[in-house]
């Protein structure tokens, strides 16, 4: 995959284009049907871009309300690209690219470096200033430069709209089985391992603590029962989100014990699937009895993935 990181100024114009734009954030089952439409319209002769926007609009326009991101503008490229994407355009936002009318952003940034035959969006697509561009923006604009829009949503999961806004609920919830229900994959987590203070190793359970990047959301505090990728291969792992209580600590952070595994992580890239937050983080009397909890969390955990290794042998 092809990554562009803005528009215009491409010099000759990419041909045929089946487009599609937005956040993308998660790359959710909503996202999955859009992009499904684009590569089966692609398939008729054509190539699929996607166009995302970094960092997200409110991160420059408010602030204050910007939400914390499910993926890393890294994660949202690679899960683009394992979905058929040809070219991603992670166009950079800025307060003056905020300010392009509609009819602008389509003219003079997208039809100057795109070809475009086809646009395909969320049934709920806004663009422009104001967000006052919709589906019926496009059309009209499609009708005067020849291209074709088609619209694709909502998609549910039971009674719920699939949207990065539920996933981050979910998310902020501790409630990892329903993020992965609407995601359509299992829900994940990077980071670099980094020095901490060495006390689960103390306390016989060694950690490897996890940077995680900046405006990326972490699940809520407490203890999970997670799948974490160690040279290659899913290994079963207890994750811990917190400030660490027993120990009067304010800053925090998110550690990683590897089961039946003591190699050393430090200044790797680790990845982990959450698969259900075993309990709320809570403060106890001591190391002694932070040892015992622990050990039971691990128990835990190795009951909880086990039943869900054999499910999804079973599936």
């Amino acid at each position: 995959m092809r990554v562009i990181r803005h528009l215009p100024g491409l010099g000759p114009r990419l041909p045929r284009v089946v487009l599609t734009l937005g956040n993308f954030d998660g790359v959710h089952r909503g996202h999955q049907a859009i992009l499904a439409r684009a590569r089966s319209v692609a398939a008729g002769g054509g190539q699929v871009v996607a166009l995302t926007f970094h960092p997200h609009p409110l991160a420059v326009l408010a602030p204050q309300r910007a939400p914390g991101m499910v993926q890393s503008l890294h994660d949202r490229l690679v899960t683009l690209r394992s979905l058929g994407v040809d070219v991603a355009v992670a166009q950079r936002f800025t307060r003056a690219f905020s300010l392009l009318e509609p009819d602008a952003f389509v003219e003079q940034v997208l039809l100057r470096s795109l070809d475009l035959a086809h646009v395909v969006v969320g049934y709920n697509v806004t663009f422009g200033r104001n967000r006052a561009g919709t589906a019926d923006t496009l059309r009209a604009l499609g009708a005067r430069h020849g291209f074709v829009v088609d619209t694709v949503g909502p998609v549910t999961v039971g009674d719920v709209v699939v949207s990065s806004s539920a996933i981050r609920r979910a998310i902020a919830a501790g409630d990892v089985e329903h993020a992965e229900a609407l995601l359509g994959r299992p829900y994940a987590l990077r980071g670099r391992v980094v020095t901490g203070e060495r006390r689960g190793r103390t306390l016989g359970f060694p950690t490897a603590n996890m940077h995680r990047p900046p405006l990326v959301l972490t699940p809520a505090d407490g203890v999970y029962a997670v799948r974490a990728l160690v040279d290659g291969d899913w290994r079963a792992a207890v994750l811990n989100v917190g400030v660490r209580p027993t120990f009067g600590e304010l800053r925090r952070t998110v550690e990683v014990h590897v089961l039946d595994w003591d190699g050393d992580l430090y200044g790797r890239w680790l990845e982990i699937e959450p698969v259900t937050r075993l309990r709320p983080e809570r403060r106890f009397d001591g190391p002694a009895a932070l040892r015992a909890a622990i050990a039971d969390d691990v128990a835990h955990a190795r009951r909880v993935l086990a039943v869900a290794r054999g499910a999804a042998r079973g599936s």
